[in-house]
């Protein structure tokens, strides 16, 4: 139950974080994951099992709003699809061990990219031609896969910084990362009925995390669009940000064996 409670704050924390900014609810949640010592292909695992009830309920509010860049929908998926696809593969076949260092790596790259990203203000323009999108896809899903998280934070970043109206963008790459997450899962769960996940490690005893993950997101996204209206966008961003570099010194210090498990 203690488990329950503790994951259920954290995902309605990154959802509300999340649904302003058009990422870092599996960015945070495998971040936590990470950092109470679960190994990184059960942590991507769970956190992506979660996010199909989270991407879903978020994908549905953003078509409601009309939020959704229509144009630019199927060549972002069929490139999310198939990088998640590879990275979800390339994860459960490797030893949880050698790719945690990769990860914190990652989520720190990740951090001060996205505060990078909070001192730039640019102006709005039409992506073209809209096939651009796709190798972006491709990256991300990649990233997402082999990091729990970083879907939004690698296609939403670069989609604005392109030029993408904000609001169209993280519409667009939310509702995507439905398609995204379903496809990673059923790569994980692929991998693991056909023996090549040899090192589950687990994953029943992730059952409560993920629980806590999914009821925190979907109680959570309702108040999705209050946050946007009422909280600074670049305030969140630099929050964002900062926890994600905390959080990968933590999980550093933990490799060196300087922190606790």
């Amino acid at each position: 139950m203690d488990d329950f409670l503790l994951f259920l704050l954290v995902g309605i924390l990154a959802q509300l974080v999340d649904g302003a900014l058009g990422m870092a609810y599996g960015v945070i949640s495998a971040s936590v994951l990470l950092a109470f010592g679960v190994p990184p292909a059960a942590a991507s695992a769970s956190v992506h099992a979660a996010e199909v009830f989270t991407t879903g309920a978020s994908a549905s509010s953003h078509i409601w709003h009309r939020n959704v860049e229509w144009r630019l929908f199927a060549p972002l998926a069929l490139g999310g699809v198939v990088g998640g696809v590879a990275g979800a593969y390339v994860l459960s076949g490797v030893n949880g061990d050698m790719i945690k260092p990769f990860i914190v790596v990652y989520l720190a790259i990740m951090g001060v990219y996205i505060l990078w990203r909070a001192t730039r203000a640019l102006r709005p323009r039409i992506i073209r031609p809209r096939w651009l999108v796709a190798p972006l896809g491709v990256i991300g899903g990649f990233f997402d896969a082999i990091g729990g998280g970083g879907w939004g934070p690698t296609v939403s970043s670069a989609m604005v910084g392109a030029g993408q109206q904000p609001r169209k963008a993280i519409g667009t790459v939310n509702s995507v990362e439905f398609l995204v997450t379903s496809a990673i899962s059923a790569t994980f769960l692929w991998a693991l009925i056909t023996g090549h996940w040899r090192e589950a490690e687990g994953l029943d005893s992730h059952l409560a995390a993920v629980a806590g993950l999914v009821v925190g997101g979907l109680i959570a996204a309702p108040f999705a669009g209050f946050v946007v209206k009422r909280v600074p966008q670049r305030l969140l961003t630099f929050a964002v940000g900062g926890l994600l570099i905390v959080l990968a010194g933590f999980q550093g210090l933990q490799l060196a064996g300087l922190g606790g498990r």
